[in-house]
């Protein structure tokens, strides 16, 4: 697996009927697909207007013709590198003058197997990656725009990281330090920025494919729902994280799931 950019879009961003802009702005990492763009496509059904990144730059331009590019700014790069956050941070600015929301999904999973064989370099890798960049862009927004005018971060994590995930155990040990990131930025920006995170299940993303690709029925059986999870999903728990009627939510983790906690007896 590679760098969380996800799979398949919707059809958002149509010119007809589209509501008015809110004047609010989100920052998103990873967004050109998958989760990210499942964000990204909830924001602007409300109005809000978004900054989308990603490692690949055709991807971002076909996201943002999809969503409607008179409400996207692109910035390609990869999230891990500190200049390209501070220039992300510096076009939003510039381009819109505000980041009222800041959405840390970009992500990687280069490695299967178990810890015991794991190696470091591929540690620190996905450390980089799915924390510290996340860490990164959460401090540069803050110094632009949050400390001074309020906002929200909700960053991405997993059911990985809340319990045992096997073969997969750096993804999830760096997903447990994004819960305790946003436990972390929760207590010290409170009460101007509000800090949450989302721990999905499988998601059906090009990210995840690897989980129930030519196997997807069987990997849903376990899901009390009776199916796997879609990117809309993770957007509206987003949005709703990124909207006044969470005023009083902060420092939480949203476990989105489908149920497979119920069976796991989590």
């Amino acid at each position: 697996m590679t760098e969380q950019d996800g799979t398949d879009r919707g059809a958002a961003g149509q010119d007809g009927g589209r509501p008015a802009l809110s004047g609010k702005v989100a920052l998103i990492t990873g967004a050109s697909r998958g989760i990210g763009y499942g964000i990204a496509e909830a924001l602007i059904a409300r109005g809000d207007r978004v900054v989308i990144t990603g490692r690949n730059e055709d991807a971002l331009k076909e996201a943002a013709a999809a969503l409607g590019p008179d409400r996207v700014l692109t910035v390609a790069g990869k999230a891990h590198d500190e200049a390209q956050q501070a220039a992300t941070v510096e076009r939003a600015m510039e381009t819109f003058g505000r980041i009222d929301y800041l959405v840390n999904n970009a992500g990687t999973n280069p490695v299967f197997g178990p810890m015991a064989d794991l190696d470091l370099n591929v540690a620190r890798k996905v450390f980089e990656t799915n924390v510290v960049s996340a860490l990164g862009f959460a401090q540069k927004v803050w110094h632009a725009w949050q400390k001074d005018n309020g906002g929200a971060i909700v960053n991405i994590a997993s059911i990985a990281g809340v319990a045992p995930s096997p073969f997969i155990g750096a993804y999830g040990m760096s997903k447990a330090a994004m819960v305790n990131l946003s436990l972390q930025l929760a207590h010290e920006f409170a009460p101007v920025v509000r800090v949450n995170s989302i721990a999905p299940a499988v998601v059906k993303t090009k990210f995840a494919a690897a989980l129930y690709e030519n196997r997807e029925a069987e990997a849903a059986a376990g899901y009390p729902m009776a199916r796997l999870g879609v990117p809309e999903d993770i957007g509206g728990a987003a949005a709703f994280l990124l909207s006044d009627a969470a005023g009083w939510v902060t420092g939480q983790t949203l476990v989105v799931d489908g149920g497979l906690f119920l069976k796991a007896g989590v």
